[in-house]
């Protein structure tokens, strides 16, 4: 079925083809008659010199001088000449031949006989091919190189099934048929082979045939070996090898895609070879040897498909050897490695040669290489035997030829991963979660069983390695290539920090390591220094790049880290804090950007130590000494600190960092006043449960207070941080007054005790304390914040007067406990009437006299609660004279507020 289908495809193109090809000819006869009547009539002349011209641009050669006028019998040959100079002028490489050779086709067919001019300009896109082009110059050919395989395959399976030739005879047939599809190959590129079709080079005969003969030449020796065991593993493996490497040589001549079917066939080699006793050496040897030659042809055409296949392929056999064997032997692991990365540096790369942009095929190798590095370092039994440090050599290795080159960056940063995931590891005393799977290779949790010895000495090489040369390339790297340069002075800091915290987290006193507190300060001191060296070599100087930030950043993380380590949880969070301090000082004399955020990178770092533990030094160890406690420097000397990286920064650099400080700043003085709150509240007891109504009243005072502070602030020094930090917590305030005030915390539903004095209680504290305080920040706001601002306040404040005013008539009928549950008196309900009308006068008298619109809605809004009380409730409840005193007063009350709006409207209107 598969034949005749082949067979009747091929029939089918060959009719198209065939029927296309005669009306083309039919027109090239016209036209040829229509070239002769312009010839006779004298244009031939000019017409053959501008094609000429055209065709010597589409070579690459400079035109011809403008010939004289010839004589009308001598005109017919000029076209001819120039067609046939611009044929022989055609590229010859593969990859030329689409593009160049169908220019030159346009140029020297539609020239003598269009009429036109050639273009001075490219020309614009060309049309896609129609079908029948696509049939004839790129499928025939396909199908053809595929029919021509599978032709191999069948003709053998015939002989076998038939038994006309033994398996000897086959295998020799067979060789022969694919050196004859190699030789045919060849021998069509030598005889001038030219694709002057667009899309043609993807059909391009001579390297489909050469794929289709080492396609027969690879099958017929893995049969020799495999199927009739006519030849042993080691001639296989050294045929097959060849042959790949052949193929991939071929490719020069014949493209891309030859080198990777070579490639192909040169890597799956080794495991289509079996052996009992497989030479570990002479496997790893030859994929050596591949990836070289691979990468000296890769490099003569820049084929960089090509050179990343080939180090997934080494990158692939490599952890397969890892993953399989009992034991893998370091030295193989070694040379493999090398070999990879003398390629890289030497090969593929080349020697002295400076590249302006990354490398994408290094990554490949980079890959690799750190994963075979994260093997070694954890699989328990390569980490037992001395594979840390293979690995460290290995990393050092990776580190070495990045350095070397500029294009092959990304294997710095594979190398600094894989230092920092190991050491990351170590510190956290878990596992390392490496699963990779690919063909049984999985290593998932494995610990590392080292002494902590080994790992820290190969740590402080580490260390100290990645350092000095990050310095060093950073500094030789940073006019050029800044970024380049950055990249080596961020890792540069990033992996001794890395190495130096894990150290201390997993063999040292997490409480406090002196001898690795000063080691953290020395590295203060290096990375300081380090990132003055860098800046005073910038053009222009001192200007603070990529580069320098990172060295200034890694001294600000050493001098936490150093913090952390010397001292115990109280110090360190007051000394982080005023340590934030110290890089907006700087700013005096070194304006760089990166100052600033190590202010706002410290007060993160604090930030983060009070939300893990609020009481800064434990509960057990706070004690219950109201004020003077670790709650006051904790959360004061920090507020402290980040104010005066706010008011520095402010008169240096400015920008995002100080209205950051200036945040944290206002936030941390909230805190503390609230923490010192609830400590001398809760007899000492942070973690209380739901705070009492009393604590929340301190609360609410506190952010009304925040509220106006911020309101200040923010009009002596403008910010934004500061205008709408005002506006946020007087909105927070508000939101706990409705929420805790009126209704979680109201003594009416808990019962709470108001206290025995009279007049300064509870009711005092938690309602009329707020009421004046809102009271005060509406009219302060009035003007320098928004209308429905000072509006919400000023209306938080009146519901606060009227809940002081109602629940102390309560308090002095029911006593100290004031719950609902206590039921109402007769005097009591007359009492809340008269209260209201009386408050609701007040309002309105406060509302005229402020010009305060609100105050007077509040005012009709108390008015018309107290006219719906008195209807609807006192008429029912009350009996007597009381309810008479009610109407009574209700009246008189609104008569009153009805003159006094018409004298206040006939002043108006006069």
């Amino acid at each position: 079925m598969f034949e005749s289908l082949l067979g009747v495809i091929a029939i089918v193109a060959l009719i198209i083809i065939a029927s296309k090809q005669q009306s083309r000819l039919n027109l090239l006869e016209r036209e040829l008659r229509a070239l002769r009547g312009l010839v006779l009539s004298g244009v031939a002349p000019a017409v053959a010199t501008k094609a000429g011209e055209a065709s010597a641009e589409a070579v690459g050669e400079p035109p011809a001088p403008e010939a004289p006028k010839a004589a009308a019998d001598e005109a017919p040959a000029l076209a001819p000449v120039t067609e046939q100079a611009a044929e022989q002028a055609l590229p010859t490489r593969a990859e030329e031949l689409p593009a160049a050779a169908a220019a030159a086709a346009e140029t020297t067919q539609a020239g003598p006989w269009s009429g036109a001019e050639a273009p001075a300009e490219p020309a614009p896109a060309r049309e896609r091919p129609d079908i029948e082009t696509a049939l004839g110059t790129r499928w025939a050919v396909w199908v053809g190189g595929l029919a021509l395989a599978f032709g191999a395959v069948f003709l053998i399976k015939y002989s076998i099934e038939s038994g006309l030739f033994g398996p000897g005879a086959r295998l020799t047939l067979a060789a022969l048929l694919g050196l004859a599809l190699v030789g045919g190959g060849e021998f069509i590129r030598r005889t001038g082979y030219r694709v002057p079709v667009e899309g043609g080079g993807s059909a391009y005969i001579p390297a489909i045939l050469t794929a289709a003969g080492a396609f027969a030449l690879f099958g017929t020796v893995y049969a020799a070996h495999g199927l009739y065991g006519f030849i042993g593993a080691g001639p296989a493996f050294v045929l097959m090898g060849i042959i790949g490497v052949a193929t991939i040589a071929a490719a020069l001549a014949h493209g891309q895609a030859l080198a990777g079917l070579g490639l192909l066939g040169a890597m799956v080699t080794p495991a289509l070879i079996s052996s009992t006793a497989p030479n570990i050496w002479a496997l790893f040897g030859y994929l050596a040897i591949v990836l070289a030659a691979t990468a000296a042809v890769a490099r003569i055409r820049r084929w960089t498909l090509l050179m990343g296949a080939a180090f997934v392929g080494t990158g692939l056999w490599t952890l397969l050897y890892l993953a399989d064997a009992p034991l893998a032997d370091f030295a193989v692991i070694l040379f493999i490695s090398a070999a990879t990365l003398a390629t890289l540096a030497f090969v593929w790369l080349g020697r002295g040669e400076d590249q302006a942009e990354l490398d994408w095929p290094s990554i490949v190798p980079a890959f690799f290489l750190a994963i075979t590095a994260l093997v070694l370092f954890v699989h328990p039994t390569y980490a037992g035997l001395g594979g840390p440090l293979r690995g460290a050599a290995l990393l050092l290795g990776l580190l070495a030829v990045a350095a070397c080159r500029p294009g092959a960056l990304a294997l710095l940063f594979a190398a600094g991963a894989a230092t920092v995931l190991v050491y990351l590891r170590n510190a956290s005393g878990g596992t390392l979660e490496l699963d990779l799977p690919v063909g049984g290779l999985t290593f998932e949790g494995l610990p590392i069983e080292l002494s902590g010895a080994e790992l820290t000495r190969i740590g402080w090489g580490l260390g100290l390695v990645f350092a000095g040369l990050g310095l060093w390339q950073a500094r030789r790297l940073l006019v050029a290539t800044p970024w380049r340069a950055a990249a080596w002075m961020g890792w540069g800091v990033a992996v001794p920090l890395v190495v130096l915290f894990s150290l201390w987290f997993a063999y040292g006193n997490p409480d406090r390591d002196l001898l690795r507190a000063v080691i953290a300060a020395v590295l203060v001191v290096a990375f300081a220094a380090g990132g003055e060296w860098l800046a005073r070599a910038e053009e222009p100087p001192l200007t603070g790049g990529p580069a320098v930030s990172f060295a200034l950043g890694g001294a600000g993380v050493a001098l936490l880290l150093a913090l952390h380590m010397g001292f115990g949880s109280g110090w360190t969070t007051v000394l982080s804090g005023a340590a934030a301090a110290l890089p907006a000082l700087a700013t005096r004399q070194r304006g760089y950007p990166v100052l600033g955020w190590l202010s706002v990178g410290a007060a993160a770092v604090v930030l983060a130590r009070v939300a893990f533990d609020p009481t800064i030094v434990g509960a057990d160890v706070l004690g219950t000494t109201p004020v003077f406690n670790w709650l006051l420097p904790g959360y004061g000397i920090p507020a402290l600190a980040f104010g005066l990286s706010a008011w520095q920064l402010a008169r240096t650099t400015d920008g995002r960092p100080r209205l950051v400080m200036e945040a944290v700043a206002a936030l941390f003085s909230l805190l503390a006043v609230a923490m010192l709150v609830r400590h001398a509240m809760n007899g000492g007891v942070i973690y209380a449960g739901t705070p009492t109504l009393a604590e929340q009243a301190i609360y609410t005072l506190i952010a009304i207070g925040g509220g106006g502070i911020l309101t200040a602030l923010d009009m002596r020094s403008p910010s934004p941080v500061l205008r709408y930090g005002s506006l946020a917590i007087g909105v927070l305030s508000v939101l706990f007054v409705v929420a805790q005030h009126f209704l979680v915390l109201n003594p009416l539903f808990t019962d709470e005790r108001t206290g025995g004095i009279p007049f300064f209680n509870l009711l005092f504290l938690a309602y009329l304390l707020p009421a004046v305080a809102a009271a005060g920040l509406a009219y302060y706001a009035r003007g320098k914040r928004p209308q429905w601002y000072s509006a919400m306040l000023a209306l938080v404040a009146a519901l606060l007067a009227f809940a002081y005013a109602t629940l102390s008539v309560r308090r002095l009928f029911q006593g100290e406990y004031i719950g609902l549950w206590a039921g109402l008196g007769q005097w009591e309900t007359y009492s809340y009437s008269a209260l209201w009308l009386a408050m609701g006068v007040a309002l309105l008298v406060a509302g005229v006299k402020l010009s305060s619109q609100v105050l007077r809605v509040a005012s009709a809004a108390l008015i018309s609660v107290a006219v719906a009380k008195v209807f609807l409730f006192d008429m029912s409840e009350l009996e007597g004279v009381l309810r008479a005193l009610s109407f009574i007063g209700l009246g008189a009350v609104l008569i009153g507020i009805g003159l006094f709006y018409q004298r206040l409207l006939t002043r108006s209107a006069r």
